[in-house]
């Protein structure tokens, strides 16, 4: 079993940064692939990115790409989302999510996941 817990998330103003931690603890393998997702209220589960603890990525979608990036502490057991530039469309919950082998970009190929933070931005 993988635990995942989240932290870091809170209300900031647009333009602002913020990190993100995923605390995993439990049964872990190298070859996991981490990734965050994020849900506005009434919308679906969106992939924000991913990436593994053994390398490769990260993968970023394409909202993000150039204000996020994603990186681990092996040592920690911890993945962190780094978010700059906020922008009041990254309102959402955030939830970090773990899987075997590779990543992908549904929420319905993930195994274990996080209680999720909420990141509310402000114009």
């Amino acid at each position: 079993q993988v635990q995942l817990v989240e932290s870091g998330g809170g209300l900031v103003q647009a333009g602002d940064s913020l990190r993100l931690s995923c605390a995993v603890s439990g049964r872990t393998f190298s070859n996991h692939a981490m990734a965050w997702f994020r849900q506005a209220p009434g919308k679906e589960r969106d992939f924000v990115g991913g990436t593994r603890w053994s390398g490769g990525g990260p993968y970023l979608a394409d909202s993000v790409k150039g204000r996020f990036t994603i990186s681990t502490d092996n040592a920690k057991n911890t993945v962190y989302l780094q978010m700059n530039s906020l922008k009041p469309e990254d309102t959402a919950v955030y939830y970090c999510a773990a899987r075997d082998s590779t990543v992908r970009l549904s929420p319905a190929q993930y195994d274990y996941w996080g209680q999720g933070t909420q990141v509310t931005v402000s114009s």
